[in-house]
């Protein structure tokens, strides 16, 4: 009879909200946030995990893997204790030194609570507190500067009158369209502009809508930094950081043709009952590039059908299993990189979604010369300029090929190799550039006019 009072008592846990304030430790703009709160429940369930896969914990432990304080845990252990749920082996000297241990019927209670779903981490954070912060953390807040653009371009060779344009359609929270035909650097120039991104951000571990725990935080994506703790603080225990978050750098997703529509949408499973955030969530407050577009095993049309409205109004609607939607932010920079014209993609409401539609074409002779030089030094191999002038001045012009950056380094390397293989010091000569040139784009495009016996005697050393 006693055990079933116990169990009924564990059934009349209160759900009125936790009301979780960022606590002292976090970043500032966090110690602001408003919390909409989690039911009590909810903690209940996530400390009774807690304690089962752990075994006996301190307050204090408890409040930090919860990722709150001790003030705010302290009073939901005390009605644990009401419910026996849980039961104190041993008392240390200060209040922050006592041990909890589940009891029994607190031990049915997780298994219960595990079959509900599975999450054992931080806290999770409410839509309203990660909505606030998104927004907090913008990326239009922080706009590129024609400085911030030239260093992320680094040693690219980019023609100064488009750096403007690149600039502009950073700052206009529009989609970027990189398009021009394969070679030209279009993917190399998008892993430029993500340098672009300066700053940290704020990613929550988890989220808690409905009911529901989806996992935000990502380290494949999310690069966390260490946040440093004053020494006076560090003593107290009372003074946990907020650890429901993650510093971070901001993010950058990168995708290719492996891009599918599920991967937009939240993922569900069945057997742990967690959700994981879509790849456009985890890239909220960054950059996300799709690489190839047109290559993916869903149409283009289908992307731009699925992203016309967060591209266009800046939110996404996401549902969860039960059927229930709910609007997310969509503070995310899109850059697709793509053989395919504009006209080829799609139809004119979707081009003008895309917001900056940036050709891409191949090097001036001038800016070839630069590729071929920086290549020379990646392989380290000696610029020779006759054997420069004859790759640019005769093999391109005879081969009706346009100067595109991706060719010096497959060109020059293939040399490197051979001299590996035969174990001499690499060198540039006109002999090898047309044997390597003919190695890259075989022996089945003749020039108009056969520039030099490719079995010569200096080809042959």
């Amino acid at each position: 009879m006693a055990r079933h009072k116990r169990t009924k008592n564990i059934m009349q846990i209160q759900t009125a909200p936790l009301q979780i304030v960022a606590a002292t430790g976090a970043a500032e703009s966090l110690a602001s946030a408003e919390a909409a709160g989690l039911p009590d429940a909810f903690v209940i369930e996530l400390m009774l995990r807690h304690l089962a896969r752990m075994g006996e914990l301190r307050l204090f432990e408890l409040a930090q893997r919860l990722g709150l304080s001790a003030n705010q845990v302290a009073p939901l252990l005390a009605h644990m204790r009401t419910l026996q749920l849980i039961e104190i082996p041993r008392r240390g000297e200060t209040e922050g030194d006592v041990s909890y241990n589940l009891t029994d019927l607190g031990h049915h209670q997780a298994r219960l609570a595990f079959e509900k779903c599975q999450y054992a981490g931080p806290a999770p954070v409410t839509l309203v507190e990660y909505v606030n912060q998104v927004n907090r953390q913008s990326l239009r807040l922080h706009p590129t500067t024609a400085q911030r653009l030239k260093e992320a371009m680094g040693n690219l060779v980019i023609e100064d009158a488009m750096l403007p344009t690149l600039g502009s359609a950073l700052n206009s929270g529009k989609a970027i369209y990189l398009y021009g035909p394969s070679g030209v650097g279009k993917s190399y120039l998008a892993e430029h502009l993500v340098k672009t991104l300066h700053g940290q951000i704020w990613v929550p571990h988890a989220l808690y809508i409905d009911g529901e725990v989806i996992q935000v935080f990502d380290p494949t994506v999310h690069h966390a930094v260490p946040v440093p703790v004053p020494a006076e603080r560090r003593l107290s225990r009372d003074e946990i950081p907020d650890g429901r978050w993650v510093r971070v750098e901001r993010p950058i997703v990168m995708t290719g043709g492996e891009l599918t529509l599920q991967m937009l949408e939240l993922e569900f499973d069945k057997l742990s009952r967690l959700y994981v955030a879509p790849l456009q969530m985890k890239a909220n407050n960054g950059i996300f590039v799709i690489d190839d577009l047109g290559r993916q095993r869903i149409s283009a049309r289908d992307l731009l059908n699925r992203w016309i409205v967060p591209l266009d109004r800046h939110v996404d609607y996401l549902a969860l299993h039960t059927g229930n939607k709910f609007e997310m932010p969509f503070d995310v920079t899109v850059i697709f990189s793509s053989n395919l014209t504009p006209d080829e993609l799609t139809d004119p409401a979707f081009a003008r979604r895309l917001g900056y539609k940036i050709a891409i074409g191949a090097l001036s002779q001038d800016g070839y010369r630069k590729v071929i030089a920086q290549a020379c030094q990646r392989v380290g191999i000696e610029a020779d300029p006759v054997a420069i002038d004859f790759m640019v001045e005769r093999l391109h012009p005879s081969y009706e090929q346009d100067y595109l950056p991706c060719i010096p380094y497959d060109v020059i390397s293939k040399i490197r190799d051979r001299a590996l293989y035969l174990g001499q010091s690499a060198r540039l000569s006109p002999e090898l550039i047309e044997w390597a040139w003919q190695t890259y784009f075989g022996v089945g495009d003749q020039p108009r006019q056969m520039v030099r016996n490719i079995g010569t005697e200096e080809c042959q050393k």
